[in-house]
């Protein structure tokens, strides 16, 4: 059976994680220190940080700037393309509700309606509605749940399949050799970053459309942001992240070092670059892509009958301070606030050698974008993220 390895890494919540450090004082935020951005994307010895692409944006000043490759000894270009993982996330949620504002699908209606047989009924006896699925509260299982691990050597070798959603689909819910899974929660109860239910919301965007998700996602938000420098996967096409580009390395089980910027991926599976996914994020959050009740999703989280946010499924994870433990997604962002009450919104990817992120202030005034080319394995929030998101926000 096939691995996906692609599909096992976990976004490391990088900002959120960093948010507590920070030392924020009144009055307002003094200019850019471009030298302490320099200096704080710079990989340092012992850390898996090959190279570093990041953008900061913040009331009107802007700095750019890249660090790296330690590994080949080569610079690395600010205007580099890199893997974004599950920053496509946002992107489908945006489908999806483009789709419920020309009423072609209503959130609150049942997957099940909409892909009759998809979920096996004797496990799956609740309905799960379009929105649990992208505000992670489904309680559907994780990609490929139950599966044996992947070893180094075959997540490497692996990095060039290309995955329909279906496959995932499949593969997931009624797997070979094994007993299928069922739900992790009740749903609508709590909420688990889940991105398995983006397979499916995925798949729904093609049933809907009759189109595939490579053309809803380049018609509804490339084309009009005018994201020239971002690409959707091909599918049965293993392709290099264009030049110039973040190199990403794996390691071998031996310990030698992989450039596996050549991948399959998924059908939303993209390439991109900071500036591209800056131009996301203001795009989206000013408006351009959803009408107001629809943006307004972005910024709701989940909550519960006594109208208080939903509890995270191990009581982590989300936020911080008096807040922690509760859920922090919304449809399709993720939020973590500031110590001066601030909320920044956006995502976080994973792909096989590459972590990045996207986060804005809802009025656009604080953004930044970051990627990290690994040169080993990360375990939880890359170093460089939490630097960089110190000295951008930090007052």
């Amino acid at each position: 059976m096939r691995r996906f390895p692609a599909l096992a890494l976990t976004a490391a919540l990088a900002l959120g994680a960093a948010a507590p450090a920070l030392a924020v004082t009144g009055g307002p935020a003094p200019e850019l220190d471009r030298a302490a951005l320099k200096a704080a994307i710079v990989p340092r010895p012992g850390e898996s940080a090959a190279g570093v692409v990041a953008e900061v944006h913040r009331n009107g000043d802007a700095w750019r700037g890249a660090a790296g490759d330690v590994v080949s000894g080569r610079s690395v270009s600010p205007r580099a393309h890199f893997r974004i993982g599950s920053i496509t996330k946002p992107m489908e949620a945006v489908i999806l509700l483009q789709l419920s504002a020309e009423g072609r699908v209503d959130l609150d209606e049942s997957v099940q309606h909409y892909l009759p047989g998809l979920l096996p009924e004797d496990r799956f006896p609740e309905p799960i509605s379009v929105r649990q699925l992208l505000d992670h509260t489904s309680g559907l299982p994780h990609d490929l749940e139950g599966a044996p691990a992947t070893t180094p050597d075959a997540e490497i070798e692996g990095r060039l399949e290309y995955v329909t959603f279906d496959e995932v689909i499949r593969e997931t819910l009624r797997p070979e050799g094994r007993p299928g899974p069922g739900p992790r929660f009740r749903p609508g109860t709590r909420q688990e970053y889940n991105s398995f239910g983006y397979r499916i919301a995925g798949k729904l965007i093609e049933e809907l459309t009759g189109h595939s998700y490579q053309y809803e996602a380049t018609t509804r938000i490339l084309k009009p942001l005018r994201m020239r420098d971002t690409r959707v996967t091909v599918p049965d096409r293993p392709a290099p992240v264009p030049r110039p580009y973040l190199p990403g390395y794996l390691a071998r089980g031996g310990g030698e070092l992989v450039d596996v910027n050549v991948q399959g991926g998924l059908p939303a599976s993209m390439t991109s670059t900071a500036a591209d996914l800056d131009r996301f994020v203001s795009g989206l959050f000013g408006g351009r892509l959803l009408r107001p009740e629809q943006t307004a999703e972005l910024f709701t989280v989940p909550k519960g009958p006594d109208g208080r946010p939903l509890p995270y499924a191990d009581g982590s994870h989300c936020n911080t301070g008096p807040a922690r433990g509760t859920a922090c997604f919304s449809v399709g962002l993720m939020s973590t606030p500031l110590p001066d009450g601030t909320l920044l919104w956006g995502k976080t990817g994973s792909d096989p050698g590459y972590r990045s992120g996207v986060f804005a202030s809802r009025d656009l005034t604080l953004r930044a974008v970051y990627a990290v080319g690994t040169s080993g394995p990360v375990d939880g929030v890359p170093e460089v993220a939490q630097r960089l998101a110190l000295t951008a926000f930090a007052r």
